[in-house]
């Protein structure tokens, strides 16, 4: 098989990824590390696809104390859809203050097709201070659009970038319901053709890995 160099910037991202002689790639799950110094600015925001109907995920509506498990807010089955070779358990990120802040990561490169998924939910002292901070960073990620019937406010972008002409696409969807944010960044490119996922394979995958994060805050998942 012939070796395939990843560009700069996914390869910090993917850690760690042993090169075997004989029996091709594999890759074990391990929290994402910073983006590689000097990465070129993202292409074009290219527009999101209005993802198929789905049921709604509003949670319960109250304030939250803490933040709910990560690791466990997305159903195994759905990680091994989106993400296939993954460990379904996923690797939460180590943080500060895990009543405010947690995040779980899961990542795989099976063949040339590489995936990665992270799920983080922040706690705010209040719901008015949970909307001034979704409405701040919705302004940060302009391009995108409302997300219906997930948690009181959804919304979704998606953006591709190229490095050594390698393409990446992904996804980010964000969800505020009353005090607690979930955030979720969804990832793919392909390292045979070195093109990227479409937009609605990420846009989709995104959106129903944060319908089950907001349903894990109301108790319960939907996925």
């Amino acid at each position: 098989m012939r070796s395939l160099p990843l560009p700069l910037a996914l390869t910090a991202r993917l850690t760690p990824v042993a090169v075997l002689a004989c029996a091709g790639w594999a890759l074990t799950s391990g929290p994402a590390a910073p983006p590689a110094a000097g990465q070129p600015a993202s292409a074009p925001r290219t527009p999101v696809e209005s993802a198929s109907p789905a049921p709604s995920s509003t949670a319960v509506s109250r304030d939250y104390s803490s933040a709910p498990a990560p690791c466990g807010s997305v159903p195994a089955a759905t990680v091994k859809v989106l993400v296939p070779g993954a460990k379904t358990a996923g690797r939460e990120i180590p943080s500060t203050d895990t009543k405010v802040r947690r995040t779980c990561s899961w990542n795989a490169l099976k063949g040339y097709d590489y995936r990665w998924l992270d799920v983080s939910f922040e706690i705010a002292g209040s719901p008015e201070e949970a909307k001034r901070e979704y409405d701040q960073r919705v302004a940060e990620k302009s391009g995108g659009g409302a997300v219906p019937g997930l948690g009181d406010a959804g919304y979704s972008v998606v953006n591709l970038t190229t490095e050594d002409k390698q393409e990446t696409r992904e996804g980010v969807v964000m969800a505020r319901v009353s005090n607690a944010l979930v955030v979720v960044t969804y990832n793919g490119s392909d390292f045979e053709t070195k093109k990227a996922p479409g937009t609605d394979e990420i846009n989709k995958g995104a959106i129903r890995a944060a319908k089950s994060a907001v349903g894990a805050l109301g108790g319960g998942q939907s996925g």
